[in-house]
């Protein structure tokens, strides 16, 4: 999985990729007011109304996502010839970076989804909508408008919420001409009947929509990832990204381990279009060259993001950078560990049919030595726990003015590396103690020891376990760092 940093550097590539969206556009008003009696008609609040917003929902707010990361977008739908369809044109309009295809289609209403919402919770939803298919008239222009707008995007988006512009023909031809111009097709798909999305590149359900594909329960991450490849073989599919509410996401592609994301919602206030916020940075992310994971993690952070905000809302950069910085900081705190913690952590990736790797250190002043030694000890590992000296351990060992910085910034400075997934503080002279707690496959140090000379080598042998030693970076040490700055050759 991709580290904070690389994921900011996605999102400072999202402006200007450019996104073919296409899909059922919809007006969602919001009615909000305060709800201070019952009715004397009939038992349902009275909600006396304050204020009505409207926006873009639906592939509208697939839009809306995709212009606030940056994106330009070609946006094709269909609306009503009515007052709704002219508020979802005038919506369009004002959004930079979009160019649209509104087509009007005078036998149909523009859909409308109205909410009702009093001291924050929603009392009701009612929604105007037709879900027949386009007139061949319309589907046929649409197709025709498709067929331009694919040459010029770098990644194409159907928004489907079964209202009737992603009909199974129309849908067969987008899929047919982004796979010939060599573009990525990302469906948010609608219903249990999904051939129609066949040869599509990637798939975005929930999980009570892959259930229904898939024809089975999909409780927990082996049944969501044995019902998802069984749908990509089936459609000839490269992946499918499953939200799973509370549980985060799951990226599951044609081979391999599946990808668990977990939520990383703080504060739940609303779900409303969080999948349109997902697929969106999704695409934007991929358009931007992000791998899959990468792509995958980012539509994680947005979603959780957006459902602590109310209504149908939207995602910017730079609320991902702070969420980033935010979570950067709890997985350095996690990093963290107590012996007997290190110990169930390493039970449970042996569990998972991970290495467990282990090296050790006083790691004063981090400089080239020690990172090297660390990216070459992970590298032969899975997982990798550091020991660290705590402070009194340091003054023993190398005196009085040591160490420069106290355990707790030592360690963490250690946790804030990829390259390392635990730091253990011990108080003894040697990690032996820990060692033996831990029990790791792997002991990692440097080619400036013998094997004879490693503290713990042959207890880890006595279990099946490796000795590793590694060539390092010259020339480096904290001593001469120490030196260099007091003045001293």
């Amino acid at each position: 999985m991709s580290a904070p940093q690389s994921l900011a550097d996605v999102v400072d590539r999202l402006p200007g990729v450019r996104v073919l969206c296409v899909g059922d556009v919809m007006l969602d008003r919001f009615i909000y007011g305060r709800v201070e009696r019952i009715s004397p008609e009939a038992p349902i609040p009275v909600i006396r109304v304050d204020r009505e917003q409207a926006m873009l929902g639906g592939a509208g707010n697939v839009v809306r996502n995709l212009v606030a990361l940056g994106a330009r977008v070609e946006f094709v739908s269909v609306v009503g010839k009515d007052a709704a369809g002219r508020d979802v044109m005038r919506l369009v309009g004002e959004l930079p970076g979009v160019e649209p295809h509104l087509l009007v289609d005078p036998q149909r209403p523009t859909t409308i989804k109205s909410r009702f919402v009093a001291d924050g919770h929603q009392l009701l939803r009612a929604d105007q909508e037709s879900s027949a298919a386009l007139d061949g008239v319309t589907a046929r222009d649409i197709q025709g408008v498709i067929a331009e707008a694919v040459r010029d995007c770098d990644i194409v988006v159907l928004s489907d919420y079964a209202k009737g512009v992603l009909a199974e023909d129309t849908t067969r031809q987008v899929i047919a001409a982004a796979r010939k111009a060599g573009k990525a097709v990302l469906i948010d798909p609608k219903g249990s009947n999904w051939s129609r999305y066949k040869g599509a590149s990637i798939l975005t359900p929930n999980r009570p929509e892959l259930a229904l594909a898939a024809g089975a329960a999909v409780d927990d991450a082996a049944a969501i990832a044995a019902a998802a490849r069984k749908l990509i073989r089936t459609l000839q599919l490269d992946a499918i990204l499953c939200t799973r509410g509370k549980d985060g996401m799951a990226l599951v592609g044609r081979t391999g381990k599946p990808h668990l994301l977990p939520a990383s919602a703080r504060e739940v206030f609303d779900v409303s279009g969080a999948g349109d916020t997902a697929i969106a940075a999704f695409a934007a992310a991929l358009a931007a060259k992000a791998d899959l994971p990468t792509a995958a993690l980012l539509a994680n952070v947005a979603a959780g993001i957006v459902v602590g905000k109310v209504g149908t809302a939207v995602v910017h950069p730079d609320e991902i950078k702070r969420e980033l910085v935010h979570e950067a900081n709890v997985a350095t705190e996690a990093k963290i560990l107590t012996a007997a913690q290190a110990a169930d952590q390493t039970t449970r990736w042996r569990r998972l049919g991970l290495k467990v790797g282990f090296t050790n250190g006083v790691f004063d002043l981090l400089h080239p030595g020690h990172v090297t030694l660390l990216r070459k000890a992970r590298a032969a590992c899975d997982r990798l726990i550091v020991g660290m000296n705590s402070d009194a351990s340091v003054k023993r060992l190398k005196g009085k003015d040591r160490p420069i910085q106290d355990e707790a910034a030592r360690a963490t400075v250690l946790a804030s590396l990829a390259s390392v997934d635990g730091v253990v503080v011990f108080g003894e002279d040697t990690p032996l103690q820990l060692i033996q707690q831990i029990r790791p496959e792997l002991l990692v140090k440097g080619a400036d020891y013998t094997i004879d000379k490693v503290v713990g080598a042959r207890e880890v042998q006595s279990w099946g376990g490796k000795v590793v030693l590694v060539d390092l970076e010259q020339g480096h040490s904290t001593t001469r760092l120490v030196g260099k700055a007091s003045g001293k050759p």
